[in-house]
């Protein structure tokens, strides 16, 4: 008889996918039905393997830039967001184009537009090169939005007017390092707008909170997700941080 302790395996609720990233997959499917394939998406709709292969596999074409799309075809926009100068291109070309960004990522694109018309400065909290803060900083003229990855950044950065100055967040970073970030800006300068309401995505709230709750009491976690997903990374960052040093992401349940 077996002398090791029975394994107990405990599953983070809630999980899976967001109401954005079910909605912008819906967007894809409904396309290539209405449309037949090929039918072109920017950028991988969502960060994982597996949907992506599907939709390819029913007809989606997945490219990095619409010089690589056809001038006949339908182009979608992923749920992370495009800067501005993208859809006005497709337009200028003429092209059949889908919008499958998130809507609380348009919130963002839109909050910082408002800012900056209101003549704030405005700051961007978020990793550098993700699509979603390249999507946000092309929402206004190069430079025009600072970006802010931690909180040394946030200690250091120099603004000409701190008395009128805003921030605006990626939806799918840490809570609690953006908490620290924000504390920073906040102690820097008293007078930054916030959002009127959160950026960071309640569904990313929510499994953190979840991954807190158990990891803690686990000997290993595992985060099963993409390693290009901002999502996956800080779920495991949040397991390792509340206490379980073994935090594992992988992509496969077989590897």
């Amino acid at each position: 008889m077996s002398s090791k302790p029975k394994l107990t395996v405990l599953l983070a609720g809630p999980r899976g996918f967001c109401a954005g990233v079910d909605r912008a997959i819906e967007i894809v499917e409904k396309a290539i039905e209405k449309f037949g394939p090929p039918v072109y998406v920017r950028h991988e709709i969502v960060h994982n393997k597996y949907v992506v292969d599907e939709l390819r596999e029913k007809g989606a074409v997945f490219v990095e830039e619409l010089d690589d799309v056809p001038e006949d075809v339908p182009v979608i926009f992923s749920a992370h967001g495009v800067p501005k100068a993208v859809p006005e291109e497709a337009t200028r070309r003429n092209m059949i184009q889908l919008d499958a960004t998130c809507p609380l990522v348009t919130k963002v694109h839109v909050d910082a537009r408002r800012h900056r018309k209101d003549g704030r400065t405005v700051i961007l909290i978020g990793h550098a090169g993700h699509p979603e803060v390249v999507g946000t900083l092309g929402q206004l003229p190069e430079g025009e939005i600072r970006l802010v990855e931690n909180t040394e950044q946030a200690q250091t950065i120099e603004i000409d007017n701190p008395d009128n100055l805003s921030f605006v967040t990626q939806t799918t970073l840490s809570v609690d390092d953006t908490a620290e970030i924000v504390a920073a800006l906040k102690k820097r300068f008293p007078q930054i707008e916030e959002p009127r309401t959160e950026d960071i995505c309640y569904a990313t709230t929510n499994r953190q909170a979840a991954v807190k709750t158990l990891a803690k009491d686990c000997d290993a976690f595992i985060v099963l997700g993409a390693p290009n997903s901002s999502n996956s990374n800080r779920l495991a960052e949040v397991a390792q941080v509340a206490g379980c040093e073994k935090s594992l992401l992988i992509e496969r349940a077989d590897r």
